[in-house]
């Protein structure tokens, strides 16, 4: 008899229990309270050897740690690969250069041809990437035409870096066949350059790179300038290009380096849920400090106020929720 009455008391035990637990799941969903541990986030950043990488995984840090969400970092090939990635659905987030996803978002430029991707929507602005055109003191380059019969990295096909070089060169009044060019990522056309192998070649990114530190290791940096007409050029065509100036106490140079810039953005699928959007916007924010410790760049200009510069396309209803709620 004790057998049984102890059998049914745990029984007991066992459906209150279920009981409650199924009334706090039917509260959380009457309340719309968000369950973080069924979305795991993948953010989709660069190569290892550029900055995407650490503040991507900032970002994933805080949605992981500090949110209760499910979370990881992605090396890719960064800004063109990253925005198939999105339309794809197979990252919840990613890194790219303003001017790849504009070209992507109206079907221009390298997206010529293609389908519009409109269903791309921004998070928020983070930082300006550098059009860094690198060369060393025994190659004699120190002008844009100068590039004409090099040897010049431009990228890996494609890439936002590459994307970048062709506008430069077009902006120019040349094109790659002005030049022998190579398809490789900076990261291994730094390499080449060390080597001898290359002349010349095109850095798209925050600013210090380390790849360029690394070679003024070695070599005497020359940063050739994007300026005068060509500049002119290339900010006429292409608006969502800012000239900036690269400080001589980057790299070491002989002097500031004027150049163009491009914003790098937060992306993501307008199908991303509006609630998951707008509560990984505010978690963003509210753990700014986390992602800012990533590398100086983030610290000097991923902040609420710059959350909206350089973005060409809609913010995604979930940011737009929260930014609202922050007065922007």
């Amino acid at each position: 008899m004790k057998k049984r009455q102890l059998f049914l008391i745990a029984l007991l035990a066992l459906v209150m229990s279920i009981s409650l637990f199924a009334a706090g799941d039917s509260e959380k969903a009457q309340s719309g309270e968000l369950d973080r541990s069924k979305y795991f986030i993948t953010v989709a950043t660069g190569p290892t050897s550029g900055l995407y990488y650490p503040i991507g995984g900032a970002f994933s840090s805080v949605f992981q740690n500090k949110l209760g969400y499910k979370s990881s970092a992605q090396a890719t090939g960064a800004s063109a690969e990253n925005v198939t990635l999105i339309r794809e659905n197979r990252a919840e987030m990613a890194i790219a250069m303003s001017d790849v996803v504009a070209q992507a978002y109206q079907g221009f430029g390298a997206y010529e041809g293609k389908e519009p991707a409109t269903e791309l929507r921004a998070l928020l602005g983070l930082y300006p990437n550098y059009v860094q055109l690198v060369t060393t003191d025994k190659t004699g380059i120190k002008k844009f035409t100068d590039l004409k019969g090099k040897r010049v990295g431009i990228g890996a096909p494609n890439s936002g870096v590459e994307v970048n070089a062709r506008m430069m060169y077009e902006a120019h009044g040349m094109s790659y066949a002005d030049s022998k060019v190579d398809y490789l990522n900076y990261g291994e056309a730094i390499a080449q350059l060390k080597n001898n192998m290359v002349d010349a070649v095109f850095v798209t990114s925050g600013i210090p790179n380390a790849t360029i530190m690394e070679l003024g290791t070695t070599s005497k940096i020359v940063l050739v300038p994007i300026e005068g007409e060509g500049l002119a050029t290339l900010k006429k065509n292409y608006p969502f290009f800012v000239e900036a100036t690269i400080p001589a106490d980057v790299y070491d140079t002989d002097s500031g380096i004027q150049t163009a810039t491009v914003r790098n953005i937060m992306i993501v699928n307008k199908d991303l849920p509006a609630d998951v959007a707008y509560d990984l916007t505010k978690g963003i924010f509210e753990n700014i400090g986390d992602i800012q410790a990533a590398h100086a760049t983030a610290q000097k200009h991923i902040t609420l106020e710059n959350s909206h510069i350089g973005v060409d396309i809609p913010f995604h209803e979930g940011a737009i929720k929260y930014y609202e709620e922050a007065g922007l």
